[in-house]
């Protein structure tokens, strides 16, 4: 399903939705960042996604991981709240949502890294020098920078 992300702007459809959702920082040992290059809009960013009944939302950020990435985590700790009504995600079925998502930091314990090629073209570590430039959505950006710039300082927002 396609997507695309609004971000602070005037002519983003009206959100219609709000459904639980994570994203997470993976760093590796030189505290790169894992990123993934999403299918549905060529963007990269961080692994995560909704939540599913029956599940918990560090359980979800496991999972997530694991699909898109290949790679089998540990959640250690929350990067933030990232709820504003500024961005919106809006969907070719004509779901349209605010964005409210939880982003964790975990650690890689196990698994081998590897797009899943559904819902991640690719999967790679960046250090911060790499993300000048890098077609990342600001959202996603705002997560890294943060984790980066704040180790410990959950944002929230």
């Amino acid at each position: 399903m396609a997507r695309r992300d609004f971000y602070d702007d005037p002519t983003a459809p009206k959100p219609n939705s709000l459904v639980p959702a994570t994203t997470v920082v993976v760093p590796d040992d030189e505290r790169r960042v894992l990123l993934i290059r999403r299918s549905d809009n060529g963007l990269w960013a961080l692994p995560g996604g909704t939540m599913d009944v029956g599940e918990s939302l560090p359980g979800t950020a496991v999972r997530e991981v694991k699909e898109e990435t290949g790679l089998d985590v540990e959640v250690v700790g929350i990067v933030g709240t990232f709820t504003d009504p500024r961005h919106v995600i809006a969907y070719d079925d004509g779901e349209v949502r605010q964005q409210f998502a939880i982003c964790y930091e975990a650690r890689i314990v196990g698994g081998t890294l590897m797009a899943d090629g559904s819902e991640a073209k690719d999967a790679r570590f960046f250090t911060v020098a790499e993300l000048d430039g890098l077609n990342i959505h600001p959202s996603m950006l705002l997560r890294v920078t943060h984790y980066l710039g704040h180790p410990g300082e959950p944002h929230l927002g």
